[in-house]
C-alpha cells in the first residue's frame, strides 16, 4: 500500500516525516517551514487510516511496510511522533537514513480504561475548536484547524487497534540502528522517565523538553528545536 505524501522545498539534503495518531502530515507545518528554511526537502506521509491514504488492516508489519513501500532509502534525517515513531523504527532497517528522531516515541502505550475506544471515536466525531483550544491553550489557530482535519479524516478503527493490540505491549527497539535521538515530553509522555532511561540505556540520545506535552512540537516549538541542536 503507498501512502498520500506531500513534499516541500528543493533542498538537496532529504527529511521524511511520520505523524502520530489521528492527525495528518500537516501537523509537521511548522517544523516543516524550519526545516526547508536550513536546506532540506521535506517529505511528509499520511499513515494508512488517516487523512488522504487508504485504510486496511491494521497491524504493525502493516505500517512498517507501507513506509517501505512508500519513501525513499538513505534520507539524511527521519522523524517520527508517537505511532509514527513505532512505524519508523520498524522500517528502518529499509530506510537506512543517516539520522533518526523520535518526538514522545509511543513504544509502550499505556493500558487504556474499559470503553476508551468507545470514548475516541466519540471525540473524533464531534470535537470542535473550542474544545481543542481548551485542552491545548497555546496551540496556533493553525494548529488547531489541522487537529480538527486530522480526527475527520481518521479511521476510528485505527484507534481501537491500538487500543486493543497496542495498549500495554513493550514495542521498544532492541538499539539504535544509526544514530538516534529521543526527545521526550516533560508533561504526559507516553513512556515517561522509566522509558526514557530504557532508551537511553540502548544507545539513544535522549533529550526532555521540560514544559511541553505528548504534542511537543505543536506545544513548545522553540523548545523541540532546543532539543534538536546538533541533530539537523
Amino acid at each position: 500500500m503507498r501512502l498520500a505524501t506531500h513534499t516541500s522545498g528543493t533542498g538537496e539534503r532529504l527529511a521524511l516525516l511520520v505523524h502520530g495518531g489521528t492527525s495528518l502530515h500537516r501537523t509537521w507545518h511548522a517544523v516543516e517551514d524550519r526545516l526547508v528554511r536550513r536546506g532540506y526537502r521535506v517529505t511528509g506521509v499520511d499513515l494508512r487510516g488517516h487523512g488522504d491514504s487508504p485504510r486496511g488492516e491494521y497491524t504493525t508489519e502493516a505500517l512498517r511496510q507501507d513506509l517501505i513501500d512508500t519513501l525513499p532509502t538513505a534520507a539524511e534525517l527521519v522523524v517520527g511522533h508517537a505511532i509514527g515513531c513505532l512505524a519508523l523504527s520498524l522500517a528502518l532497517d529499509h530506510l537506512r537514513p543517516a539520522r533518526a528522531v523520535y518526538v514522545d516515541p509511543a513504544f509502550r502505550v499505556p493500558p487504556q480504561p474499559e470503553g476508551a475506544s468507545d470514548r475516541l471515536r466519540a471525540v473524533l466525531s464531534s470535537a470542535d475548536a473550542d474544545q481543542v483550544r481548551e485542552l491545548h491553550p497555546g496551540w496556533s489557530d493553525e494548529d488547531v484547524r489541522i487537529e480538527l482535519a486530522g480526527f475527520a479524516a481518521a479511521d476510528p478503527d485505527f484507534h481501537a487497534w491500538v487500543t486493543d493490540h497496542l495498549a500495554g505491549v513493550d514495542n521498544f527497539p532492541k538499539a539504535a540502528e544509526v544514530p538516534s535521538l529521543a526527545v521526550i515530553a516533560g508533561v504526559g509522555s507516553p513512556i515517561g522517565p522509566e522509558g526514557a532511561r530504557t532508551l537511553a540505556e540502548r544507545g539513544f540520545t535522549v533529550r526532555t523538553v521540560e514544559d511541553a506535552g505528548h504534542n511537543v512540537h505543536r506545544d513548545d516549538l522553540p523548545g523541540l528545536f532546543a532539543a534538536l541542536d546538533g541533530w539537523i
